[in-house]
């Protein structure tokens, strides 16, 4: 594949968007991204994803050199369809995805890490909806997952761009580290969850997307619902028989 690299070892996979020279969110691109991902739901030898871009930056956003030609019946509708289903391509993954942000992730960008599971960026990463800067209007909804209601709307009215440092000091991201120190620690995290009974992380990223927008009485049924569906499976009774005599479980994701 020409704009997304994937590479898989124990159960993680590495998902590179390659689009030099700032893994800008074509429409080629994107499409790719949502076809791996969309993959990797009937992967078993995919427990958990990382998702990072190569060279100094995650996505600079949409590719404005690039647009098409949206004056073209049925393109403009193409087109909002392709940049909407990734998201859900991410956030809708049976597998769990960590986004690993390297450098700048704006607009489209942006979008691609709110739809992850768990976010750990490098310090010279910044957030942003730059596109009112260009006379356009950003996506805020995808924003507003993860971002506070104020600094959205300061984002997306005036373009300012959240440092790693300052989206870590209010609790938006997992951890702010050294450019050098971001893969290892993500990849650590993502084996940690891949050590895991796959079943229970994939009916646990199951619970967490789907309870959501549901109330809190709704929402616990629905969690209810899937411990319960956990609680015959081998990998559980395995857990349980592990723990007792004191040794690694072995789950076989059954």
């Amino acid at each position: 594949m020409g704009n997304v690299r994937t590479e898989v070892v124990d159960h993680v996979a590495l998902v590179t968007l390659d689009n030099a020279p700032v893994n800008a969110a074509a429409l080629d691109m994107l499409q790719e991204l949502t076809d791996v991902f969309d993959s990797f739901n009937d992967r078993d030898d995919v427990r958990v994803a990382v998702l990072t871009g190569a060279g100094k930056c995650f996505s600079a956003g949409a590719d404005l050199k690039n647009r098409p030609d949206l004056t073209i019946p049925g393109k403009r509708w193409n087109r909002n369809r392709v940049v909407r289903e990734v998201a859900y391509s991410i956030a809708d993954c049976a597998k769990p995805v960590i986004a690993a942000v390297n450098g700048p992730a704006l607009g489209a960008g942006l979008g691609l890490v709110a739809s992850c599971d768990i976010i750990v960026a490098s310090e010279n990463a910044v957030f942003g909806l730059p596109e009112v800067d260009v006379g356009l209007m950003g996506g805020g909804k995808h924003a507003a997952r993860i971002i506070p209601h104020s600094l959205a709307r300061r984002m997306m009215l005036t373009g300012y761009r959240v440092t790693a440092a300052e989206m870590y000091r209010r609790g938006i991201i997992e951890a702010c580290l050294p450019a050098d120190e971001l893969m290892p620690w993500a990849m650590d995290l993502a084996r940690t969850i891949a050590s895991k009974s796959p079943l229970a992380t994939k009916l646990s990223k199951d619970s967490m997307r789907t309870i959501e927008n549901m109330t809190l009485r709704d929402g616990y049924i629905y969690e209810q619902g899937n411990t319960a569906k956990l609680s015959t499976t081998h990998d559980a009774k395995e857990a349980v028989a592990a723990f007792v005599e004191k040794r690694a479980p072995v789950f076989l994701g059954r």
